[in-house]
């Protein structure tokens, strides 16, 4: 039995669906236009994706019909409800695929939608393009939808799906001989309106004047149609941009930057490109992969093309288009083609060109450009050598004088004090422990700034980062930094050193018996003013930037070497030097030794289970207790 011969089929929503028409039906929407907006723009899907078959594929139904869209008010007569027709001639759908496109909604997205209204979290009114239901949206104006499909594919029937809006739809055949959709909608009386041209001419034009198919309503055409990205700069709105970002993602949050601009050299090229304001899309998406939509003479020929901007500026969204592409181009001579190479070095050096204006006249919102794709310009550095040069004057890093301001590395330059000749950094896993960082002491008392790192991923790019602008990077935690004479002020306030040289000396001996081959030496500090000790890295040691990550990944994770620095200012070090003069085997003094050697390894980052220690804490505060 053929399609065109089967029985109509009846068939049940399920039960979210059910709820989530009903919702729609009783129209939680302030603005019912926005029905024909997504029906409209369903249709352009469907136009594009038969424009995109047609580039390799001719052997179709109707190969040389117009791509179009029209939208009818066929005549009704007194008494009967009004009726509207969308028509396009796109690339159609089969039997399965209507059951599959209309019969189901996406399920995760409406469980959002539906979790959403239910709580409360939005006006269902803002929202139904964004959770992947816009069809459905015509149940605010319909009391019964007819939908007629005939597929491209030459040998497909056609066939209709019918629904009231209520818990059930049926699949019957259908009679269309052309290729395409037609969605036929008894209107509700109050919907009447949208049987009137004029109102639908000012829907179109509202919603969907930049669609780059031709709209025709009683026969003439209604959208502008010149494609956004085709438009002079100079004539296109903020309005336009928003609409248009809108919807190529259906994100709805108002993107942070939009780059327009075309060119005839050195290469041909339009392109209209956007900064979202976040870097996970959500699922319900437009666009789930990364990719720049790839026009030839407004020709849509790739639709993901990640050859024109490196993986880390995957994040942009838009549309390139160039006249000096073939429309007959392939995916192997897109990543081959001369052109190709250079509207990739056109198009990176526009949004390098946009992230660097906006950093520079717009701080906040770069910031929260930086919030959000911070992480995805490091991995840039990690994964690509060539990165480097243009990632770097986009970082951004508090230092320890900033306040938790943010600070770019030529304004790091800028402040950095008489004699520093290096850019210092501190590695910490929050902003509070480097705060607390005893390798700051001597930084403080020359009144010099260290940038805090406290991304996993700094650790990981340090070796990479070299020098910036011919300023090298240094860690403060090398045993070997050279700093700047501290003013004669800062000389002047150093503590009294506290403890005998004897009584230090042995205090020493015993931290280095106690540590054993854990530390590759104990020795006194000369930079520590109130700190008991902190852990320096020997010189020339390797890697040593990626130890605080492999406590994280590697399995076999030892904890590195480091050298003890003692400070002999600290209160506390006096005291324990003075119970191991007078009581050499007192527990206290292994256990205080053990956890200084301890607390020093968090502080770095570097400790493998902090919790080991509590046991030892519990036992330092029994005999304090006792001693008492």
């Amino acid at each position: 039995m053929t399609e065109s011969a089967a029985a109509p089929t009846a068939y049940t929503f399920k039960a979210e669906v059910k709820q989530l028409l009903n919702i729609l039906v009783h129209s939680l929407y302030k603005d019912r236009d926005v029905f024909l907006r997504e029906l409209i723009s369903n249709a352009s899907d469907a136009l594009t994706r038969m424009q995109f078959e047609l580039l390799t594929n001719r052997d179709v139904l109707d190969p040389d019909a117009e791509l179009a869209i029209r939208v009818e008010t066929p005549e009704s007569a007194e008494g009967e409800p009004k009726r509207l027709v969308v028509r396009d001639s796109g690339i159609g759908m089969t039997r399965d695929e209507l059951i599959a496109n209309l019969g189901t909604i996406a399920q995760s997205g409406a469980r959002e939608f539906l979790a959403g209204v239910s709580a409360g979290q939005f006006n269902a009114a803002d929202l139904i393009g964004q959770f992947g239901v816009g069809f459905y949206s015509v149940f605010m104006v319909a009391d019964e939808v007819r939908v007629v499909s005939r597929s491209y594919r030459k040998d497909a029937e056609p066939v209709a799906w019918i629904s009231d809006g209520s818990d059930r739809y049926r699949i019957e055949p259908a009679d269309k001989a052309e290729r395409g959709s037609e969605i036929h909608i008894t209107l509700k009386p109050d919907a009447a309106e949208f049987a009137q041209t004029w109102k639908l001419r000012e829907v179109v034009k509202k919603h969907s004047d930049f669609v780059r198919f031709p709209i025709t309503i009683g026969g003439d055409q209604a959208n502008r149609q010149t494609s956004l990205w085709r438009t002079n700069p100079s004539e296109a709105t903020a309005e336009n941009y928003s609409a248009f970002y809108r919807e190529l993602t259906l994100d709805f949050e108002e993107p942070l930057a939009h780059i327009h601009f075309t060119a005839d050299a050195p290469v041909n090229v339009r392109a209209l490109l956007f900064v979202p304001a976040r870097r996970d899309k959500s699922f319900m998406a437009m666009r789930k992969e990364p990719g720049l939509m790839l026009y030839s003479h407004n020709v849509l020929i790739q639709e993901y093309c990640t050859d024109l901007l490196p993986k880390w500026l995957n994040f942009v969204d838009g549309v390139v288009d160039s006249e000096d592409l073939p429309l007959s181009v392939s995916r192997e001579t897109v990543q081959n083609n001369r052109v190709m190479k250079q509207l990739g070095k056109t198009i990176r050096g526009r949004v390098l060109r946009e992230l660097n204006s906006l950093a520079e006249s717009a701080a906040a919102q770069y910031n929260r450009f930086w919030n959000s794709f911070g992480r995805v310009l490091k991995e840039g550095i990690a994964t690509d050598p060539e990165a480097r040069d243009d990632v770097l004057p986009l970082l951004r890093y508090a230092s320890s004088k900033s306040d938790g301001g943010l600070l770019s590395l030529d304004a790091y330059i800028r402040q950095m004090g008489a004699g520093q000749n290096e850019i210092y950094y501190v590695l910490a896993d929050d902003a509070a422990t480097a705060a607390a960082s005893p390798h700051l002491e001597p930084l403080k008392a020359r009144g010099l700034a260290a940038l805090t790192w406290t991304d996993p991923l700094d650790a990981l790019i340090a070796p990479a980062l070299g020098e910036y602008q011919g300023k090298k990077f240094r860690n403060v935690d090398d045993a070997e930094l050279e700093l700047p004479d501290a003013p004669e002020a800062a000389k002047a306030e150093t503590p009294a050193e506290l403890t005998p040289v004897e009584e230090f000396d042995a205090f020493l001996r015993r931290a280095q018996q106690v540590l054993g081959e854990r530390v590759s030496e104990v020795r006194a500090s000369k930079v520590l003013k109130d700190s008991p000790v902190r852990l320096v890295a020997p010189k020339d040691e390797k890697n040593r930037a990626r130890q605080r990550l492999s406590r994280f990944i590697d399995k076999e994770y030892k904890v590195p070497k480091r050298i003890l620095e003692v400070n002999r200012h600290s209160a506390l070090i006096a005291d324990l030097s003075r119970t191991l003069r007078d009581q050499p085997d007192a527990e206290l003094i292994d256990l205080s030794i053990e956890q200084l050697y301890d607390s020093a390894l968090v502080q770095e980052g570097l400790h493998p289970n902090p919790s080991e220690m509590l046991p030892r804490i519990q036992k330092l505060m029994a005999l304090a207790a006792a001693k008492k």
